[in-house]
């Protein structure tokens, strides 16, 4: 991979547009079936219907599974399981960027699917133990927990006696994870979710960052920006404690459905009022982190190349090597790879978020991304163009 850090000592700041280096890790196969997908998110029939069709497909055993795995699932899983995401996992890490883990399977209600997927957790963690490839693990609480109790948990009402036993089993879960984190030297990230069961998240987090970050950030904890509290929730959060902290910055992931419930239900909407709000707040937020970098890490999860340009003035105006272990920057895979590689190609951290689990499993999250290609302005747009750009600069470099 070429370097434009050429000469020591000389830091240069980082452009996005090299599609060289962005797509160096694929084919002309690949970035042309990556053409095609990004193009079938402009028409809303197939995002909104299409994922659904395809699970209907796969509980009737139809013969849908090949087709989603080599197109959809291809381009945003590393695979049905950790073992086939080691290709993912080496090809990442070859450029320089790390693989998170992510067992992407969601909206389950049994206890004994809440075991299982605490039980894979843990081999997330025990896969990342002393792997230079997967600097963190993640997991989502309504993975290993009821949504509904942690909703009643959070409106602090009263648990009958089975709620008590079942919330218990809840937070045995998270200590387990944490403390096997804890002893396995890997970091965890706790995801954000719903407004209306953060405050207990929260809570749980908190307890497990001043247990087990002893001696630096194990725990971290997933702050939305687009919220309008979340910035000061993170400067008094800071303010108040003086053991290690661990924050990912997010901008946010359920804005439409915050929205619908906050007007349907007659309270405030949590969302800030405009983009520009949240993209204030977010920068902010990564210029707080950097400021307490004694005793906090952060790891940016943004798609916005904006914000990525400002953590790395941040990071070089500071004096802060660029490869510090307590800042990161993190893109979903499949996605925004001229941030990803040309960050990593300059020498900052990061890493790709890596989701796996079974193909009719990971349906919710593949519908999420497609939903998300469509519905962020120029995201869609950003994508093909740059794909067409390397396309045309390798068609060119042979003639």
């Amino acid at each position: 991979m070429q370097n434009i850090m050429s000469e020591p000592g000389i830091k240069t700041a980082v452009s996005f547009h090299n599609t060289q280096i962005a797509f160096e890790h694929r084919s002309n196969k690949d970035l042309k079936k990556a053409y095609w997908l990004f193009s079938a998110f402009k028409y809303p029939v197939l995002v909104n219907y299409g994922p659904k069709l395809a699970g209907v497909a796969l509980s009737l055993k139809l013969p849908f599974k090949n087709l989603i795995k080599n197109t959809l699932f291809a381009q945003f899983c590393g695979g049905e399981t950790i073992e086939e995401c080691e290709h993912t996992i080496k090809d990442l890490s070859s450029a320089g960027i790390g693989t998170i883990l992510d067992y992407s399977v969601e909206g389950e209600e049994k206890e004994e699917v809440f075991e299982a997927t605490c039980n894979e957790i843990i081999d997330t963690i025990n896969k990342a133990k002393g792997n230079a490839g997967i600097p963190f693990t993640v997991f989502k609480v309504t993975g290993i927990g009821r949504f509904d109790l942690l909703e009643k948990v959070n409106k602090h009402k009263a648990l009958n006696v089975n709620e008590e036993r079942e919330y218990e089993k809840v937070k045995q879960r998270f200590e387990l994870i944490c403390r096997t984190a804890h002893d396995s030297d890997v970091r965890v990230f706790v995801d954000a979710e719903e407004s209306w069961i953060q405050d207990t998240i929260d809570r749980l987090t908190m307890d497990m960052m001043k247990r087990y970050n002893t001696s630096k950030a194990i725990v971290y904890n997933t702050i939305q920006l687009y919220r309008h509290d979340r910035y000061e929730y993170l400067k008094k959060t800071i303010a108040e404690n003086t053991f290690f902290m661990g924050f990912k910055l997010v901008r946010g992931a359920y804005m439409e459905k915050e929205r619908a419930r906050a007007q349907a239900t007659g309270y405030r909407s949590p969302i800030q009022l405009t983009k520009e709000d949240t993209d204030r707040d977010y920068n902010k937020a990564m210029e707080l982190c950097i400021q307490h970098l004694n005793k906090v890490s952060i790891c940016a999860g943004t798609h916005n190349e904006e914000s990525c340009t400002f953590l790395t003035e941040l990071i070089d105006k500071n004096n802060i090597d660029r490869n510090d272990p307590r800042i990161y920057c993190s893109q979903l895979l499949g996605m925004s790879d001229h941030i990803s590689y040309n960050l990593a190609n300059a020498g900052y951290n990061v890493a790709k978020y890596v989701p796996y689990g079974p193909v009719i499993a990971v349906l919710p999250y593949l519908s999420r991304r497609a939903k998300e290609n469509s519905s962020v302005k120029g995201q869609v747009g950003r994508e093909l163009g740059l794909i067409t750009e390397e396309l045309k600069r390798r068609k060119l470099s042979k003639d």
